[in-house]
């Protein structure tokens, strides 16, 4: 297997990388709360957010369909360079990936796994909040989208170039999982 895109151990600074990752966890976090706050406020000016349980998971649901196109997209890129590369076309058990495929399966499987985390807060949030704050969904929605493309984008890179787009796909969850647990205990504590 080609190893030419990836860095050898010895040769990374762990200190700057846990700096690139904090810096972006950062400006993560503060560019997530700037936007759900703008999103409360903007967006049922043109989005009419549902008020009933069933409209509030569809909403969910239609939000999740657009994470998991990006699962396709990311589906897409894998079988594609399998069956335009001499290299892959035998698939995984013929042998090493080519460097290109080796990065569009890390970029698959990342993808996948945050596109469950996201999807499954997307209806537990739904199921809690009515209104405008469920416009935390299409903001999440709109990071994951933008996370996902500044992720591959920087995969060759390595972690500096890796680390804004896992943390843009990521704060969503990140943020919203503690929310609806918080959101559930006080539901159960006032009988709702």
């Amino acid at each position: 297997m080609s190893q030419g895109y990836k860095t050898p151990p010895d040769q990374i600074d762990m200190q700057r990388a846990e700096r690139k990752i904090r810096s972006a966890g950062t400006l993560g976090f503060v560019l997530f709360g700037m936007a759900v706050g703008a999103a409360y406020w903007l967006l049922p000016a043109f989005i009419a957010f549902p008020v009933e349980l069933g409209e509030r998971l569809a909403f969910a649901a239609r939000a999740g369909a657009v994470v998991l196109f990006c699962v396709l997209v990311a589906v897409g890129l894998v079988s594609t360079t399998r069956r335009f590369s001499p290299e892959d076309i035998g698939g995984s058990a013929s042998g090493p990936p080519s460097e290109k495929l080796t990065i569009y399966v890390a970029f698959l499987q990342n993808t996948l796994e945050q596109a469950i985390l996201a999807v499954g807060f997307y209806v537990a949030y739904a199921s809690l909040v009515a209104g405008a704050w469920l416009s935390l969904i299409p903001v999440s929605v709109t990071f994951f989208v933008v996370g996902r493309v500044l992720f591959l984008r920087g995969y060759r890179r390595g972690v500096e170039g890796r680390a804004l787009g896992m943390v843009l796909t990521m704060t969503p969850a990140i943020v919203g999982y503690p929310v609806v647990f918080i959101l559930m205990v006080l539901g159960w504590l006032l009988g709702s």
